[in-house]
């Protein structure tokens, strides 16, 4: 009888090692290796690498998984420092297991700066699309994850999630998008491609030369891009040293992503029939006073999908997540938790 017993205790003890883990983790910096990435130009990042963190705890179902990408300029680290990540917060971690990844070009992942194989100018263009790509790659090769409960980004990761919605249909069952676009819009356009332009003129002078007001000013409209509002923590006469905190080459790389972005390109077209080729719910959430991104693409998708949107009237504008940013994490809270 005792040896019965004994039997059945480890019968039972090897079933529960057996049976699928809660996934813990503690947010440190973790580097997927993808090899050589082949990029939607032909071209390919040698010795790819990825950035990636995760909070939180993956249920046993393996469907509380949110993906959380940078925005522009940004890193995986600022949207812990910015408060984006923890319990209660915008990516709540009471309830989401939280990869958070950073994109290509910001100094972490594959970048100019980075680069062995490829550094500066060598470093090939990628896009918005291929972000999606190496982040998907990521989440099935290292965390085995093949759904996700939803993608969340702000700014240049507003572009990515719209991105997934449309690149992966099925994967992800909603998406958020704060301040981002499906789209560039050509007014949109023409302050980006000044600021690849100036980028281009900072990047080629040499110690000693002095950068012309021009290409400050539209460093700073570029830089503005990012919620991290480095201006704000710098006078303006100060305004060069807040640009020496950057790579020209690694923010060129992104914003030139950025500016050809587009969900739209390949078989659906804008307007209703997006509708059969988003394969995931969507919140929209712009202001109207935002300057940098162009509300209308966006407010159009929502229309044309019947999404769920947030439209912010404060004057913070590209900025609303540092100044309404209780009011978005409540709208987004209930979009994630809701049933259907």
């Amino acid at each position: 009888m005792r040896a019965y017993v004994r039997a059945t205790l480890l019968l039972v003890l090897l079933a529960a090692l057996a049976a699928p883990q809660p996934l813990r983790a503690e947010g440190e910096l973790r580097l997927a290796e993808l090899g050589d990435f082949r990029l939607e130009s032909g071209g390919v990042i040698r010795e790819c690498r990825v950035g990636y963190r995760t909070f939180g705890t993956l249920n046993p179902e393996r469907s509380n998984a949110v993906l959380f990408p940078t925005w522009f300029g940004g890193t995986s680290q600022d949207l812990v420092n910015l408060g984006l990540i923890g319990p209660g917060k915008l990516a709540d971690t009471s309830r989401w297991f939280v990869v958070a990844v950073d994109a290509f070009g910001n100094g972490v992942s594959s970048s100019p700066s980075n680069s062995r194989q490829q550094p500066g100018r060598s470093f090939p263009a990628f896009t918005v699309r291929d972000l999606v790509r190496a982040q998907h790659e990521v989440l099935k090769t290292y965390l085995g994850l093949e759904r996700l409960h939803a993608v969340i980004g702000i700014s240049m990761g507003g572009m990515q999630a719209l991105q997934w919605a449309r690149q992966l249909p099925g994967v992800a069952r909603r998406a958020v998008s704060i301040v981002g676009t499906p789209r560039t819009v050509p007014s949109d356009r023409a302050l980006y491609d000044a600021g690849l332009r100036a980028l281009d003129t900072a990047s080629t002078l040499r110690d000693g030369e002095a950068w012309g007001p021009d290409t400050v000013a539209a460093l700073i409209a570029v830089l503005a891009l990012t919620p991290a509002k480095d201006q704000e923590r710098n006078p303006p006469s100060d305004a060069e040293a807040v640009l020496a905190r950057h790579d020209f080459t690694n923010l060129a790389r992104q914003l030139g992503a950025i500016a050809g972005h587009d969900i739209y390109k390949g078989p659906a077209a804008p307007g209703k029939a997006a509708a059969g080729a988003v394969g995931a719910k969507l919140l929209i959430v712009v202001s109207s006073n935002d300057l940098l991104v162009n509300p209308e693409p966006s407010l159009a998708l929502a229309g044309a999908l019947k999404a769920e949107t947030l439209v912010l009237e404060s004057p913070c504008g590209h900025f609303s997540i540092l100044c309404e940013g209780e009011k978005i994490t409540k709208a987004v809270s209930t979009f994630l938790n809701r049933k259907d």
